[in-house]
């Protein structure tokens, strides 16, 4: 099956479908309709480095209801080539459920990447403009906010000076990776044209002399930047390597930003398919979370089932040993987000992703104890045997989503203070038993506060490897403080991002990247990608 009959049986018009390069198309705005589809949302334990499976048990899910007659949809964040070349690798699915052409997906795609780094720079070339120029309003330069941005792991730029040039203003700066840009998330977020150019008119880049708010509507970038990303907020339109119709589109990471795909996105495949299946990123503490108290609540985007993926290598690594005692110290992790999905209404199907390695022992000892905890669950082998190996899960799922008919509960409400917000997350979601602010984030704070911006919801970012802020404490750790030490404004996005811990916005990579991995043979096949 070729990509236009995959959508030819989706149903959307030819008039709205734009193809790129012959193995994509972007999706005009115009096709979005009502909403007809369920959505299912797929989240996780706290992962290992190579990450639980969640993109693989995703695609392998919408290939399994497709292939029981249901017309299924996956929407998919884009991958960043900062994981690509880093720890991860790819992030297209693997084995038989990933989304195709995996390499040109995992680097260039049809550019949205580089449309929003370029976007992003353009506001930082113009900023710079304005503090060369001394233009009105005159701004503080010791409190500018807007760094640069790149698509790439990139330590040595984390923190840089510029302005050296001779009639310059030298200052303070550094980049960001492309995925942890706001643009990037007002790009996830918006739901048209009009709206996106509005978001990046209230970004707010610092501090003006007199104590205001600088904003990007000060510099007059809002149209240019609008029209970098014009094609680029056009959902992309590709398949899985079993035919499902597959939206890719958008990249946010869920531990320094909100970490879904676009609401575009969404709402394109819930208004053709009876089942839409969407990944959000890392654990239920981080993209779960923030899909729940940001994106449900603000797009009308409630989930109608929950899919937690589990997997032995990761419970053994929270339990920290190998054998079966290893699987019942590690299944704390599991239980805690359990307990958050729970906590927002919702009774998830666990998803036991199955790796070569795993034994049937392994296995089995898993399923006891999720059957003592009264949990559906189901066996998933997607990777190896495709929609066969998800058709459990699916049936499981296709129960749960018939069920859901109430109103899902979030972890804090919007008129509380921003102090209030991050504590119910760090308690209630962590299981933290206090959140201690750094003097920097009490300015902040006050800042907040000054602007007007406190009803904003949050978007906390730390580490995506515990439940608390520092990744070596495993498992379901108790008694831990959350170390705010600094609040991101991203008033154009719609939140505010409390740093916790000593998370990064920059990453760096590790001493044998993936990148060492990757080869490119005489005819140009690229091996090595997804790790």
């Amino acid at each position: 099956m070729n990509l236009s009959e995959v959508v030819k049986h989706l149903g959307i018009s030819e008039k709205y479908l734009i193809p790129y390069g012959g193995y994509a198309y972007k999706v005009d705005l115009a096709a979005l309709g009502e909403k007809r589809g369920k959505l299912v949302l797929v989240t996780s334990i706290n992962p290992t480095p190579a990450g639980e499976g969640k993109t693989t048990t995703a695609i392998g899910l919408a290939d399994a209801l497709a292939s029981s007659g249901k017309k299924a949809v996956v929407t998919l964040r884009e991958p960043s080539l900062g994981p690509v070349f880093g720890v991860k690798g790819g992030a297209t699915g693997g084995g038989k459920a990933h989304v195709v052409p995996s390499d040109k997906i995992n680097l260039h795609f049809t550019g949205d990447m580089h449309a929003v780094t370029a976007a992003h720079n353009l506001i930082a070339a113009m900023l710079g403009n304005h503090i060369y120029y001394k233009k009105q309003p005159l701004v503080d330069t010791t409190k500018v906010w807007w760094k640069r941005a790149l698509d790439m792991n990139d330590r040595d730029l984390r923190n840089i000076v510029v302005g050296l040039q001779g009639n310059g203003v030298p200052r303070e700066d550094g980049f960001e990776i492309t995925a942890a840009s706001e643009i990037m998330a007002i790009m996830a977020l918006s739901e048209s044209l009009e709206d996106f150019q509005e978001k990046v008119r209230r970004i707010v880049l610092g501090v003006t002399m007199d104590g205001s708010p600088l904003t990007v509507a000060d510099l007059k970038a809002e149209g240019a930047v609008t029209a970098l990303m014009v094609d680029t907020l056009k959902p992309n339109l590709v398949m899985t390597a079993a035919g499902t119709p597959a939206f890719v589109h958008a990249g946010p990471f869920a531990n320094i930003a909100h970490g879904t795909n676009s609401v575009l996105a969404t709402k394109m495949g819930l208004t053709y398919a009876d089942y839409v299946i969407t990944e959000t990123g890392f654990g239920s503490d981080l993209g779960f979370e923030k899909f729940m108290d940001i994106v449900a609540r603000q797009h009308n985007l409630v989930p109608d089932a929950v899919v937690l993926v589990v997997s032995i290598r990761a419970i053994k690594h929270h339990g920290q040993g190998e054998d079966l005692e290893a699987i019942d110290r590690g299944f704390a992790n599991v239980l805690a987000h359990i307990e958050n999905i729970r906590n927002f209404g919702y009774d998830p199907v666990v998803a036991i992703n199955v790796f070569p390695d795993d034994t049937e022992e392994d296995v089995k000892h898993l399923e006891e104890l999720l059957d003592q905890t009264h949990v559906e669950h189901a066996v998933s082998t997607v990777a190896l045997n495709g929609a066969q190996g998800g058709m459990a899960l699916a049936e499981a799922v296709v129960e749960r989503a018939q069920k859901f008919a109430g109103e899902p509960t979030y972890v804090y409400e919007l008129e509380e203070s921003i102090e209030q917000k991050v504590a119910k997350v760090a308690e209630k979601v962590y299981g933290a038993k206090a959140v201690e602010f750094t003097g920097e984030a009490k300015k902040k704070l006050k800042l907040v506060d000054k602007f007007g911006l406190s009803r904003l919801p949050i978007c906390i970012a730390k580490t995506q490897y515990s439940l608390s802020d520092d990744a070596n404490l495993l498992g379901k750790p108790k008694n831990f403080v959350i170390t705010i030490r600094d609040i991101k404004i991203s008033a154009g996005a719609g939140f505010l991002v409390p740093l916790a811990g000593n998370v990064m916005t920059m990453p760096g990579l590790p001493k044998v990247p993936q990148a060492e991995e990757v080869t490119v043979d005489e005819r140009g096949n690229i091996q090595g990608l997804l790790g």
